[in-house]
């Protein structure tokens, strides 16, 4: 499958803006497609391969990724069901401390990784000074939660009561040489960029880092058939900026799609094995029957758009995730922490049904040997907030090249 690129991607592959590209389009200098399901512009890789200044740097067999040149030891807050923290000891990063407060998710962890120290609980009551300098890395995915400003410079002391000044008191104690903060994409913009301009600066300002510049990475690049986004924050001491930099994983060439996490391919080795799975109610079932895969709710009949949208239906947006039957030849929408929730389907392709709780595990690539603790609706919600492994895993290798180059920095 020949990649494509949003407009957004292309602009900034191409280093022009998007009215450029517009104007280029309509003169027909650079033509686009138009996305089947959403009718947003799209663009070849063979077209822009045209351009000299088009920056296509794909990871291939040729990237070899670094072995760790000593044992790196983590320690991971708001660990989940352990998404990230299985990619990154897929990339040889071992973990000394593992932070969760939902039960289940403990549970979890404590059933496929018995060796792994996991700590339940409020992350408030952890005191992290015993790992003082006896740490390399510290990683988190925290809620992002307002600070309250009243007008002043907020400091490391005004974010407390956040779970980011948990994360940055443990950075604290620790002493960590580098850090990994994973969010969802809506940081950029919470509270009009305010929150995460006050986490850079109090990282900064007070703690000593230095912060990379942040960067959304669509999984969808990174061997995952998912179209997810995280947004990845990545900073070291200050006195190791002028010696190192630190590059994010390269976007593979291939896009994984829903066949190749439910079939046999080169992701799995086998079918997905069948496991419990919900179901929808009567009335919203008759009405997915009749969307084909890839379609969505402005594939029905008026009156049944109506019906099913309810109140959305005057109101603006593609919102092409409600009724939405996923294709086979396709990555799957983001998934929820409930399949069946309302407006937000991911049907399956042939079957009129929410994936499978081993389906909604695949396609965020946690291998078929991961178990889930919990009721199902626990196992869909961990399995729905977390961190794809594979898309971990990548991080992970990137993070071991940086704190190989740390180190060699201080051999030198």
């Amino acid at each position: 499958m020949q990649r494509t690129f949003s407009l957004n991607e292309t602009a900034e592959i191409l280093s022009v803006n998007k009215e450029t590209l517009r104007r280029w389009d309509n003169a027909g200098k650079l033509k686009s497609i138009r996305n089947p399901i959403n009718n947003y512009r799209e663009y070849r890789q063979d077209d822009l391969v045209i351009f000299e200044n088009a920056k296509l740097h794909f990871n291939t067999i040729a990237d070899r990724y670094e072995s760790p040149k000593k044992l790196y030891k983590s320690i991971e807050l708001f660990a989940g069901a352990g998404g990230l923290a299985l990619g990154l000891e897929k990339a040889g990063i071992e973990h000394a401390l593992l932070n969760e407060i939902d039960k289940y998710a403990v549970q979890t962890l404590r059933k496929n990784r018995p060796h792994w120290n996991v700590v339940e609980g409020d992350i408030s009551k952890i005191d992290f000074t015993p790992y003082h300098n006896k740490i390399d890395l510290l990683t988190g995915g925290f809620p992002c939660q307002a600070f309250s400003y009243a007008g002043k410079r907020l400091g490391f002391e005004d974010t407390r009561g956040t779970l980011f000044f948990e994360f940055a008191r443990a950075l604290k104690e620790t002493n960590a040489p580098v850090f990994l903060i994973e969010n969802v994409k809506g940081l950029l913009s919470h509270d009009n960029g305010k929150t995460l301009q006050t986490m850079i600066e109090v990282l900064t300002q007070e703690l000593d880092y230095h912060v990379f510049e942040p960067r959304v990475l669509k999984a969808i690049y990174y061997r995952v058939p998912q179209k997810r986004e995280r947004l990845i924050l990545v900073g070291i001491k200050k006195e190791y900026k002028d010696k190192i930099n630190y590059m994010y994983p390269k976007p593979y060439q291939k896009i994984y799609t829903l066949k190749d996490a439910l079939k046999k391919s080169d992701l799995y080795a086998t079918d997905v094995p069948t496991s419990y799975g919900q179901s929808y109610p009567k009335r919203k079932k008759e009405i997915l029957e009749m969307i084909k895969p890839g379609g969505y709710w402005r594939d029905l009949p008026i009156e049944l758009q109506k019906e099913y949208m309810q109140k959305s239906f005057y109101l603006g947006g593609g919102k092409t995730g409600m009724a939405r039957r996923i294709s086979w030849d396709e990555p799957s929408l983001t998934l929820t922490c409930s399949p069946a929730q309302k407006q937000t389907e991911r049907c399956h392709p042939d079957e009129t049904r929410p994936f499978q709780i081993r389906e909604y595990a695949r396609i965020q690539t946690f291998p078929d040997d991961w178990e889930f603790e919990g009721s199902p609706s626990h196992q869909y919600k961990q399995i729905g907030n977390a961190v794809p492994v594979n898309l971990a895993e990548e991080i992970g290798h990137t993070l071991v090249k940086l704190l190989n180059d740390i180190k060699i920095s201080e051999e030198a």
